[in-house]
């Protein structure tokens, strides 16, 4: 687990990325916060087993969770199958509290964690961050639908 770069002090919504890749985790938070230049949501990663090995880790998850324990809320950004049963695990792990105040977003791990990132950066709450995160696909769909 890592801290995304330049993170602010938790505040509003919080965003952990689960990928199975950490150097995939990182280009998209380095993509998204190209976004936002200033005034970014807190991030965590939590990617692959280490730097070179591909995998997720519910405990590292629920780390990246704790982090962000003084956000409003956190969503939670998943790239595959078993990133998301890993989100699930560490929901388990954390406090019930905190557990209340997450979602795991089901919005594409690029195109979402740029939307979840300019969203919660203008003091978004949680609801309104996950909705948006989850139509993320929706302008993809419509520009090639021509």
């Amino acid at each position: 687990m890592t801290s995304a770069q330049q993170s602010p002090a938790p505040t509003g919504v919080g965003i952990v990325v689960v990928s199975h890749s950490r150097p995939l985790a990182r280009a998209a938070v380095e993509l998204a916060e190209q976004m936002v230049p200033t005034s970014r949501p807190p991030m965590r990663i939590a990617a692959g087993l280490d730097e070179n090995t591909l995998g997720t880790d519910a405990t590292a998850v629920s780390a990246a969770l704790e982090e962000l324990s003084e956000c409003l809320g956190v969503l939670v950004m998943v790239d595959l199958g078993s990133s998301i049963l890993s989100a699930e695990m560490a929901l388990e792990l954390v406090d019930p509290e905190l557990a209340a105040k997450v979602r795991v977003s089901p919005g594409p791990l690029v195109e979402g964690l740029v939307v979840a990132v300019v969203t919660a950066s203008t003091g978004a709450d949680l609801d309104s961050v996950a909705d948006q995160t989850a139509r993320a696909l929706e302008p993809k769909i419509q520009q090639l639908a021509g």
